[in-house]
């Protein structure tokens, strides 16, 4: 649906849509607390829960069961079925097929070692939202060389070329809606020509988030600021499929006493810690930043 101004429409759809590399910490509860709020206050809302694990070397069922433990247990409630994305690889895959038949994808068989010499070579790249730029070595390939590597099973990612895929974007270059702030100028080409197949994940979290958005009716994106770089290439996704926007909400992330952001790889307590130690769940979604009733 499209969104006006800086508010939810009538039967708002949020989601919630964590990756099961861990336990859920203080600041997964933020992220959820607020999405779920959002959904609440929407008359005729809906919150949905999504389990991001396309990546299987890093991803574990036994966490994704404890993220529906720990978020059942903080009291908040959501639609079933749970969507696993990697039960869902082949609609990835076709999406990927729809862009490449268009000429919007090309093979990229270099590896991060090759990419790192070619730009310190250069002396310089354009840095975007996820680093420097991608030099665009492979994209210079000829037909019949990509033909030929493909033919030889050389591991490869599948990269967008972005200048066609802007050139196939509205005239008037995208925008999003952002809550609370209203129309916001969207541009993709600092990402250049971003990953969206890795060599070992068949599809990225930029492709997949916007299919399933879509899928799923998601009509409002609550999710932390740290993403908020990213609409402008979500945005562009969404034209190329025509995909429907949505409304997008980010909100600050949670910090610890020293200003630090809350993170796994940092020790953020874990929800499963605090319940253990003996916190009741009106007491943990005070810690995540919502008092009861907020």
């Amino acid at each position: 649906m499209a969104a006006t101004g800086s508010s939810l429409h009538t039967g708002a759809v949020t989601r919630f849509a964590p990756s099961p590399t861990g336990l859920l910490h203080l600041g997964h509860a933020h992220s959820a607390l607020f999405g779920h709020g959002l959904a609440r206050r929407a008359p005729g809302g809906r919150f949905l829960l999504r389990i991001e694990d396309i990546d299987a070397g890093r991803c574990r069922p036994d966490f994704s069961a404890a993220i529906e433990e720990d978020i059942a247990w903080l009291g908040l409630g959501w639609e079933r079925p749970v969507r696993r994305q990697s039960d869902h690889m082949a609609e990835y895959r076709a999406a990927l097929d729809r862009l490449a038949a268009r000429g919007l994808l090309y093979p990229c068989f270099c590896t991060r070692a090759e990419i790192a010499r070619e730009v310190a070579a250069a002396g310089h790249a354009p840095h975007g939202p996820e680093g420097p730029a991608y030099p665009g070595t492979c994209r210079r390939l000829s037909r019949g060389e990509r033909e030929a590597r493909l033919a030889r099973g050389e591991t490869h990612a599948l990269r967008l070329d972005m200048a066609a895929a802007l050139a196939e974007a509205p005239a008037g270059g995208l925008s999003f809606e952002e809550l609370g702030e209203g129309r916001l100028p969207a541009d993709p080409a600092p990402f250049g020509d971003v990953v969206l197949a890795r060599k070992d994940v068949p599809a990225s979290y930029h492709l997949c988030v916007c299919h399933d958005d879509a899928l799923q009716g998601v009509t409002a994106v609550t999710r932390g600021v740290d993403l908020k770089a990213a609409t402008p290439l979500h945005r562009l996704l969404q034209s190329l499929f025509g995909w429907p926007e949505p409304l997008y909400a980010h909100h600050p992330l949670l910090a610890d006493a020293a200003g630090r952001r809350l993170a796994k790889r940092d020790g953020a307590p874990s929800i499963r810690s605090l319940r253990q130690a003996g916190h009741a769940p009106a007491a943990v979604r005070g810690m995540a930043g919502f008092a009861d009733g907020a």
